[in-house]
């Protein structure tokens, strides 16, 4: 029987909660109440375990902090024994509009470094993963406050539907497969 492991990316923590750096965690979030089931602590971070369509998934939310989300991936993977093919990162991407969606089977790590130590602990670039677009309306040097800064209200108005469209990706993924996925929702 296939197995998934989401992992929604992000950081623990109150100063974190609402920012933009903590998409991943925002999405497994919705995926987790549209199921019906919630997060509970385990090792390396919260999980959430249910049958989708007869799937068993696996949503995971590290406590590693995004920086060595690696290891908490690792471990889930190597503890369900689930194939890397069936392991979806879902990640904030400044490179992409807000709100956009790409799915991919593979990628660098276009200078994320959550993504960056998930390649160097998976020893692999070879993954699927969702990027949601944050956008990279930032001042010179402002990167980070960007990132971990909370959502304007431009954004805010439409977070709701984007977090819905995607984790209806991710459940696509698990359902369809990647590339039905990727041809569903990519761009949208």
């Amino acid at each position: 029987m296939q197995k998934y492991l989401i992992a929604g990316l992000g950081n623990m923590g109150d100063p974190y909660t609402k920012t933009r750096h903590n998409i991943g965690f925002l999405v497994v979030e919705r995926m987790a109440e549209k199921a019906g089931f919630a997060f509970k602590p385990s090792n390396f971070g919260e999980v959430c375990q249910f049958k989708y369509r007869g799937r068993p998934v696996t949503l995971l939310k590290p406590d590693t902090f995004m920086n060595l989300s690696g290891n908490a991936i690792d471990y889930w993977l190597k503890k369900e024994n689930i194939k890397i093919e069936n392991l979806m990162v879902v990640t904030d991407d400044l490179n992409l509009n807000f709100g956009t969606i790409r799915i991919r089977g593979k990628g660098s790590d276009g200078g994320h470094n959550g993504l960056k130590h998930i390649q160097h602990k998976l020893k692999t670039t070879k993954y699927p993963r969702l990027r949601f677009g944050i956008g990279d309306e930032f001042d010179n040097g402002r990167q980070i406050d960007y990132v971990l800064g909370q959502w304007g209200e431009h954004e805010k108005k439409t977070l709701n539907e984007r977090l819905d469209k995607s984790s209806d990706a991710v459940f696509a993924f698990i359902f369809k497969g990647l590339n039905n996925a990727m041809n569903e929702f990519n761009g949208k």
